[in-house]
């Protein structure tokens, strides 16, 4: 198995899973991508399971509650759906066997304590050599940087002011 983390302060760690999804899916591999603290369906990454050509190679699940609430607002609700999504991982990876699962946003659960670094650990030890695991989110634990891969630490070089998120750029 080999293990990928895009973390950091920067934009760019779920595209950057997206992209390696993109190539799976060239080849006629099976993803799976699962979100955690995500739930807005609006998204490009969203929308694009429901082509029919791609719902054979390419499944996306979200475990977030509706609305952003921040980081500080975070419920026992949240641990409940982080905890549901590593369960829901587990069986995916069970029943499905991707060749490249997606766990976008566990690195942000782990560090609001919404699961807790050992299960995360045990549950990547028990996935198949031959799926290929990607952790996004800010704020990746150093104990998972011990046991992967690759890391990638993206960083804010310049960025404007004002935000404007573009549709099927950013989202």
């Amino acid at each position: 198995m080999t293990i990928y983390i895009y973390t950091g302060e920067g934009a760019g760690k779920t595209a950057n899973a997206l992209g390696l999804a993109l190539r799976c899916i060239g080849h006629k591999q099976k993803v799976v991508i699962i979100q955690f603290l995500k739930w807005w369906k609006n998204t490009g990454e969203f929308k694009f399971a429901r082509f029919d050509c791609i719902k054979k190679y390419y499944s996306i699940y979200q475990f977030g509650r509706k609305g952003w609430v921040g980081l500080g607002n975070l419920t026992e609700k949240d641990k409940q759906l982080a905890r549901k999504a590593l369960d829901f991982a587990r069986q995916i990876v069970k029943k499905q066997k991707p060749r490249l699962l997606v766990l976008d946003e566990i690195n942000l659960a782990l560090h609001c304590k919404l699961l807790s670094i050992n299960e995360v650990i045990q549950f990547l030890q028990e996935i198949p050599k031959n799926i290929a695991v990607v952790l996004t989110g800010r704020y990746a634990p150093r104990k998972l940087y011990e046991i992967a891969d690759y890391v990638d630490e993206i960083i804010v070089r310049k960025m404007p002011n004002q935000l404007v998120a573009e549709k099927g750029i950013q989202y």
